[in-house]
């Protein structure tokens, strides 16, 4: 982190990238050939990093743009986009903490995201 905001390796800000910014990269790559998924997000409740719209696009060789949640979560959406990438069957993904579970680990509140990954064909 630099500055509060997520960095890629590259040097991407990860927080200051707009919607156009990752559906043109992702339609960059599949216009090269490349398989691609995007992940939004679609709902969330509680504390999250990332607010509704946010994207996240993968290609087949592991290359990202966007983000879905600041990274807490990008390893378990990226393992998923290549399922639907392989298989183009799109999937909801729910992920959270209760407020009782956050409590226990020193969280201040708990939170809920769902992200809707699919194929971009």
């Amino acid at each position: 982190m630099a500055g509060g905001s997520a960095m890629s390796e590259t040097g991407i800000d990860l927080q200051a990238l707009d919607h156009d910014d990752v559906v043109e990269k992702a339609a960059d790559w599949r216009q090269s050939g490349k398989n691609v998924a995007i992940a939004t997000v679609v709902t969330t409740w509680g504390s999250s990093p990332r607010p509704v719209g946010s994207q996240l696009a993968i290609d087949e060789d592991g290359n990202m743009i966007g983000s879905v949640s600041g990274g807490c979560i990008e390893g378990a959406v990226v393992h998923e986009a290549r399922e639907v990438m392989a298989d183009g069957k799109p999937r909801l993904l729910d992920f959270g903490v209760s407020n009782e579970m956050a409590w226990e680990v020193g969280l201040a509140c708990g939170g809920k995201v769902e992200v809707w990954v699919e194929r971009l064909d």
